[in-house]
């Protein structure tokens, strides 16, 4: 397994995100909240049915109309190795115009708030919006490590970026060195 330690706080690694045992996986969810493909998919999977009643839950009440991008919330991690998983919803490249890096930027920073509301100190991010909702990979590596290093400045939180594929984590790597 390919990993490394970028700063004090923050390690990259290439795995399945949903083996992850830290206090809260995120979830690059859609905005229904009730699963999809890619990670959100293979986190539903993983976490069984609770995850999904959770879900439900939150759009019976908190989000009838979905969650919207940029915003993030806790549920149960059902049998998944963590206490919890942080749903957020990333920006469609192709439809967010000048608002995209501020979207995604808004994914980051609302996931570890999250984190923190819910006393966390570990926490596993995806790559969000970089699959089927076309987010360029270094444009998203650099938002992502940003963000998360700035708000690490304030919060003590141990993050770790985890990567489906070899080819994406050395994108990630790459991107964040320049």
């Amino acid at each position: 397994m390919l990993s490394q330690q970028l700063t004090e706080k923050i390690d990259a690694k290439v795995g399945d995100i949903t083996q992850e045992a830290v206090c809260a996986i995120v979830n690059a969810a859609n905005s229904s909240l009730l699963g999809g493909g890619g990670v959100d998919g293979a986190i539903h999977r993983a976490g069984g049915s609770m995850i999904l009643n959770a879900c439900r839950e939150l759009r019976s009440s908190r989000y009838p109309d979905g969650l919207p991008t940029g915003e993030a919330v806790a549920t149960t991690a059902g049998e998944l190795p963590a206490d919890y998983v942080i749903h957020t919803v990333g920006p469609i490249y192709a439809s967010c115009a000048q608002a995209c890096s501020e979207l995604l930027k808004n994914c980051y920073v609302n996931t570890l708030k999250e984190a923190i509301k819910v006393g966390c100190k570990s926490i596993a991010f995806p790559a969000i919006s970089t699959g089927i909702y076309g987010y360029p990979k270094r444009e998203a590596a650099v938002i992502a490590f940003t963000s998360v290093n700035e708000m690490l400045k304030e919060h003590d939180l141990k993050v770790t970026f985890v990567f489906h594929s070899h080819a994406d984590y050395e994108v990630f790597l790459e991107s964040v060195a320049e």
